[in-house]
């Protein structure tokens, strides 16, 4: 009985090997279509922005030595000549008090030396002493003469030191940063705060470095920029004052700064900066989506029809210009009368059958008409 059953199965498992399961067939996906078509492409070019001071310096003390105090904070207006911190000054005033003293001993010294000559020029005149005795009193003269020159422009220089123990606002202007705190020792040249003047003020954006010969060329043209503030709907002009020789090291983009004059501006506002680019003629233009990459070229799908009238995609490498909002601007690679898939690009393959996408049936009963190939109007 069991080896019946046995030979009953084992049959039945030589008969499901032999026989073959069909694959399914591929479903025909529909697909959404534009014909190409010449057309002119322009528009405009934007730039995040930030807007600065034309000068913002870092303001440090001229002498080492300890802070004290720091008066300015950050967001502070300050006018010039205002003290922004202070060093503590007794070893600047105990070597102003010691060159002051230098100098009173070599003026001294001066005055004796000064007497003595006009003494042994009197005993020179009077054939006293000999011509060699004078000219030794000359020389002690313009020696003494010497060290009261160098004592006095000594005592100049530490009394400057000692007036360098506060750090005053060289101009007016607002204080962006602050560097230190009392309490430290810094050195000669450290930055303690960081002064935006007042005056001009700069918007600053970056440019990838394919946009730097265009904006080299606007250089050269005033008002060639247009600017938008933050919250406002409102352009002003401004005029590009300085375009970067080198790449930033990070990001590998070159830093723009356009003049915008006395615009009433917060330091640090966001802005827009705005760029005309030229209409081009007789170019193509396709959706982004139409756009896709296959075998490390820039391609899209072309929908071809056979003799029988089945439809297939097949991919067509493409040549891409530049952007335009939500546009692709084609170079080559394309000729009007082409149908291109504008969805669903990353789904297709060589040869795969498609049908034309049909839109839903509107709510009013009113069948939409199917989607044919769109012609690609210009913007």
């Amino acid at each position: 009985m069991r080896s019946t059953l046995f030979i009953a199965l084992a049959g039945v498992a030589v008969l499901a090997a032999c026989s073959k399961t069909e694959p399914a067939a591929e479903p025909v996906r529909a697909v959404r279509t534009l014909t190409v078509a010449n057309g002119a492409a322009g528009g405009t070019r934007e730039y995040a922005a930030e807007i600065r001071a034309r000068t913002e310096s870092k303001l440090g003390f001229r002498v080492g030595g300890k802070i004290t105090r720091r008066t300015a904070n950050v967001g502070d207006t300050v006018k010039a000549g205002q003290v922004l911190a202070q060093l503590d000054p007794q070893d600047l005033k105990l070597a102003q008090e010691s060159a002051r003293a230098a100098l009173a001993a070599a003026q001294t010294n001066l005055e004796l030396a000064n007497a003595d000559y006009k003494r042994y020029k009197d005993l020179r005149d009077q054939g006293f002493i000999s011509s060699a005795e004078l000219e030794r009193r000359d020389t002690a003269l313009k020696s003494a003469q010497a060290q009261f020159d160098q004592a006095r422009a000594q005592a100049g220089v530490q009394g400057n030191q000692a007036a360098y123990a506060a750090l005053v606002a060289d101009s007016n202007g607002v204080i962006t940063g602050v560097d230190a705190e009392p309490g430290m020792v810094v050195a000669a040249g450290t930055s303690v705060v960081r002064l935006a003047q007042d005056g001009p003020r700069d918007v600053v954006f970056s440019v990838p470095e394919d946009h730097v010969s265009d904006l080299r060329a606007l250089a050269r043209k005033p008002g060639a920029l247009k600017v938008r503030l933050w919250g406002s709907n409102d352009a002003v002009s401004a005029s590009i004052r300085e375009v970067a020789a080198a790449a930033d090291a990070a990001t590998r983009t070159f830093q723009i700064k356009a003049d915008i004059g006395e615009l009433p501006a917060r330091l640090g506002q966001t802005a827009t900066v705005l760029i005309e680019l030229p209409q081009q003629s007789n170019v193509v233009r396709l959706p982004l989506s139409a756009v896709t990459e296959l075998q490390g070229r820039t391609s899209v799908w072309l929908v071809d029809k056979n003799a029988q009238g089945v439809l297939s995609v097949k991919p067509q490498p493409i040549q891409v210009a530049g952007a335009d909002g939500n546009t692709v601007v084609v170079a080559a690679g394309l000729a009007p009368g082409q149908v291109v898939v504008t969805a669903g690009v990353h789904v297709l393959s060589p040869g795969q059958q498609v049908k034309m996408y049909i839109e839903p049936t509107a709510q009013n009963g009113n069948p939409a008409a199917m989607a044919p190939a769109a012609s690609a109007a210009s913007r």
